[in-house]
């Protein structure tokens, strides 16, 4: 089919309009735009011109094609963001997307690592090289406050205050939050600072706190394939994702007996729900050990 190109005028209008009302990260951009492309690859013309039956029809294409629900359920998301936003604009006269039905979604709790495997995973950086020297730092202040990749990585030396324990986050929709880091955390990353940062920056003038070996900020990509491999190098079997350091965080705290608010504000988490979803977790844990332990379990 070729391009649509009236479509692709509409998609970046949108996205345009978005991110100046609501400041909207590059990876939600994106997604957004990959979403939008999808469905102008299913329907011919406008997509403002699309109507119900065209966004059924789009659906069901999806589905032959092997989407699961959840990737659907996002998809249509964005759909419905898109067309909103366009009857508030008065560029469509009705929401096709005002009908219909959501996918049916399980309760997915996170994956998460047990405290062990986080103990190996973070031991796992030769810490005799600069780049595990720096690997080890991020990883024990990714563990430690619970960040989002993007986050991490965007870190500059401005943002910690080892003196006040905290690291200053800027979050979704740019919105900064203060961290505690924590007393382990904070000695690698002085140790990195101090023996590893230089070496890495080979002389390049770059705010970022663990600069990648370019002497630039480093991509999300990039650190999470060490990740893995560090995690093979230490024996963790499970499947490693962009998050599971941050879902262990917040399981080992809740497990800890932490306040589950305190944790929604270091998560960074706009609604409270959002971070309920670890008391599933950190509850299944409990019913493991109960089992496991107790005489009459």
């Amino acid at each position: 089919m070729p391009e649509n190109l009236s479509a692709n005028h509409e998609i970046d209008q949108f996205l345009d309009e978005v991110w100046l009302e609501k400041g909207l990260s590059a990876n939600t951009l994106a997604a957004y735009r990959r979403d939008l492309r999808d469905l102008a690859s299913r329907i011919p013309g406008s997509l403002l011109a699309a109507n119900e039956q065209d966004l059924l029809t789009a659906i069901s294409e999806r589905f032959e094609s092997g989407y699961q629900a959840r990737s659907s359920a996002r998809w249509l998301s964005c759909l419905r963001s898109f067309y909103r936003h366009a009857l508030a604009r008065s560029r469509i006269q009705d929401d096709p997307t005002a009908h219909l039905q959501q996918p049916k979604l399980g309760r997915q709790l996170p994956g998460s690592l047990s405290e062990a495997e986080v103990a190996g995973l973070l031991a796992a950086p030769d810490v005799g090289t600069a780049v595990g020297l720096r690997d080890r730092a991020m990883l024990e202040l990714l563990y430690a406050c619970g960040l989002r990749i993007s986050e991490l990585v965007g870190l500059q030396v401005g943002s910690v205050n080892v003196r006040q324990g905290v690291v200053r986050v800027t979050g979704k929709g740019s919105k900064d939050r203060l961290v505690p880091m924590g007393q382990e955390a904070i000695r690698w990353i002085l140790r990195f600072i101090e023996e590893g940062r230089d070496l890495l920056l080979k002389g390049n003038d770059c705010a970022a706190l663990f600069p990648s070996q370019r002497g630039r900020f480093m991509t999300r990509q990039t650190f999470w394939h060490a990740v893995k491999k560090y995690a093979f190098n230490a024996g963790v079997s499970r499947s490693i994702s962009p998050h599971t350091l941050r879902h262990a965080f917040a399981t080992h705290l809740l497990n800890h007996g932490a306040d589950l608010r305190a944790v929604q504000m270091m998560l960074g988490h706009a609604d409270l729900s959002t971070t309920q979803i670890y008391t599933h977790v950190a509850q299944a844990r409990l019913k493991q050990l109960h089992s496991e332990h107790h005489p009459r379990g």
